[in-house]
């Protein structure tokens, strides 16, 4: 027989989880697509009446984003310049009524390759927090997310909340998506870059990918070519020269590899240029 329940507290939930395995509906969102009309065969743990779990808080090391929080919740809520690319990617999060109730953590549980929030959030060095009966336990986003559609998560766990350690919520920041239209899309590429910017000199950078290899990827050597460059056209120069090995486009309906890897760079200059404070940027790459 398969269940369903909607616990009203967390430990309520997690003593489901421990007792036999749930698929958790939270937004709904990805959930319902991806059941279609099939019948359903899996027990259903829905977590909208956990309250707890909606909404963002400042403690004195972190940032928490609860698990349900939805990207219309985090676009109206007043955070630090360096969230300025989550906000963006979250207004690019389909349709605006998908933004109203979808959640944060359920766009990073679902682990698609497209998954709009993942780069602005990797940009911010953020964690995962998951809970179980046994324990609770903070892990990188790097770590989370394993591949397309696999997480780190383990049987009898949930994730309750977002971290973002008040370290990387410094500096300016801006997301790029490359898309085949405005609305309803899944990205071809996308960028996310955060800058921290002293006397027009880079101090630290930190730039991610999606959609060009199987997990969005933080650009290591793109990072390091930008610290310490003035914030003129030597950031574009050193973005179209510098190696990004961590990316592996694929071939697919919506672009060619070839195609990603050459929208990727153009994407991250501008993302990089609009977290260092150029508001319009049409064209930065060379033809």
């Amino acid at each position: 027989m398969i269940r369903y329940a909607k616990p009203t507290t967390v430990d309520e939930a997690l003593a489901l989880l421990g007792e036999a395995r749930w698929r958790i509906l939270a937004g709904g969102t990805d959930f319902y697509p991806a059941q279609g009309a099939k019948p359903f065969r899996e027990n259903v743990l829905d977590i909208n009446g956990l309250a707890t779990l909606r909404g963002i808080a400042e403690t004195d090391s972190h940032w928490l984003i609860g698990a349900r929080t939805t990207w219309t919740d985090l676009v109206r809520h007043p955070l630090p310049t360096a969230f300025d690319a989550l906000k963006q990617a979250a207004r690019e999060v389909g349709s605006v009524q998908i933004q109203n109730v979808a959640s944060i953590a359920g766009n990073l549980c679902n682990a698609s390759p497209a998954a709009d929030g993942v780069p602005a959030l990797l940009v911010l060095d953020a964690e995962v927090e998951l809970r179980s009966l046994a324990m609770v336990r903070h892990l990188s986003l790097e770590k989370f997310i394993l591949g397309n559609r696999r997480t780190e998560l383990q049987p009898g766990e949930m994730v309750t909340a977002v971290r973002v350690p008040k370290e990387a919520a410094t500096g300016t920041s801006a997301f790029v998506k490359l898309g085949a239209r405005r609305y309803l899309v899944i990205s071809i590429a996308m960028a996310a870059a955060r800058l921290t910017i002293e006397d027009g000199i880079v101090g630290n950078a930190a730039v991610a990918v999606g959609s060009c290899s199987a997990v969005a990827r933080r650009l290591a050597s793109v990072e390091a070519a930008l610290r310490g460059l003035p914030v003129d056209d030597a950031l574009v120069a050193a973005i179209q020269s510098a190696p990004m090995d961590e990316l592996s486009p694929i071939d697919d309906v919506r672009g060619s590899a070839e195609y990603r890897m050459d929208a990727a760079r153009e994407i991250v200059a501008r993302a990089v240029l609009g977290a260092a404070g150029h508001a319009s940027v049409e064209k930065v790459a060379a033809a």
